[in-house]
């Protein structure tokens, strides 16, 4: 079954801290209930602004650790869901029922995207490595591959 990442976009608010009303928490439980009471949430989260966080960049063939804050809000995330259904129809279904998560109703967007599968891969010694790997980890969202 293909997994996907219900990806939240940041917003000026979520990056300064703002948080969202009891009205919007609740409503948003509302809909990871009913997410967890499908089977189909795997995982999903808030994240702290980009200020608490830090980007590893990679240029030139050197490793460079840079602290945030970051500029450019829309290339941040805020938050996320990792939900695995049967089909790409019902992902798309699941994500027009998402609550707005901006604070207060604002503009945003949640992008969503299918995670690559191990099964999409060409069978190497390196795809055999990771499928270990991946049957040693105790997450949820590897349960049953």
């Amino acid at each position: 079954m293909p997994r996907y990442m219900m990806i939240v976009k940041a917003t000026q608010e979520s990056e300064a801290g703002v948080m969202p009303k009891e009205s919007e928490f609740a409503e948003m439980a509302k809909f990871n209930e009913e997410l967890v009471k499908a089977g189909v949430m795997l995982d999903g989260a808030g994240l702290q602004a980009s200020s608490k966080g830090w980007r590893v960049e990679y240029t030139a063939g050197k490793r460079t650790v840079v602290d945030g804050p970051f500029a450019e809000t829309k290339e941040l995330i805020a938050g996320y869901w990792l939900i695995k259904t049967k089909t790409r129809e019902e992902a798309l279904e699941w994500s027009k029922r998402i609550p707005n998560p901006a604070a207060g109703g604002k503009d945003c967007h949640v992008e969503i995207r299918q995670l690559f599968e191990l099964e999409d891969f060409e069978q190497t010694p390196a795809i055999d490595k990771h499928r270990e790997l991946q049957a040693r980890l105790p997450s949820a969202a590897y349960q049953g591959q």
